[in-house]
């Protein structure tokens, strides 16, 4: 990584680069923990929020205002459109991701990106969702990714970044691998 650099790609170089050199010096404080509270409100419709999270052992309360996002279904699956459903958030959450390690990757090499973008498709079958099949899974049976960029670097280059955010990419690794979820009724 390189210092040279104060800004690039909107991203301060000489920060990531404390960073990630705080982190070598202090493993710890690579430990995040981040929380969602969701209300179901009627029909598909549900409301989460998001706020507070956890940072090496100490709550982080910077967000004054939660952020709230919605999700609902289209009308062909029996919702109102008040926001995506919940795959098409995991294909936002895939692009959103994908996007900061780009940036910040890129900066951290020194590549400038003028522009970048994701087209992302995911395909889903509802016979596993509605439980007419034990065959067929009720989440995706894949997504495509196809990136596109504007920068000067060499393709080559900018292939070898592709590879590399796709290896450090916590959402793709969360879609591509089994994560312990449990699950568990209040009292």
């Amino acid at each position: 990584m390189t210092s040279a650099i104060s800004a690039l790609n909107g991203v301060d170089v000489a920060r990531l680069v404390d960073t990630v050199g705080a982190i070598k010096a202090q493993p710890s404080l690579a430990s995040f923990q981040f929380r969602s509270h969701t209300d179901w409100e009627s029909g598909g419709k549900s409301r989460t929020t998001i706020r507070e999270f956890t940072h090496a052992g100490t709550t982080d309360t910077s967000r004054t205002t939660p952020f709230e996002l919605v999700g609902d279904e289209p009308p062909v699956l029996l919702g109102s459109n008040a926001g995506p459903n919940a795959v098409e958030a995991v294909l936002m959450a895939i692009a959103s991701c994908l996007s900061v390690g780009y940036a910040y990757n890129a900066a951290a090499k020194g590549i400038e990106i003028r522009k970048l973008s994701f087209d992302i498709e995911g395909d889903l079958d509802l016979h596993g969702f509605l439980g007419l099949s034990d065959v067929i899974r009720p989440g995706f049976k894949g997504i495509r990714v196809t990136w596109h960029v504007d920068s000067d670097a060499p393709r080559e280059q900018l292939e070898e970044l592709c590879e590399y955010v796709q290896r450090t990419s916590p959402v793709l690794d969360i879609v591509r691998n089994p994560v312990p979820v449990t699950i568990e009724l209040a009292d």
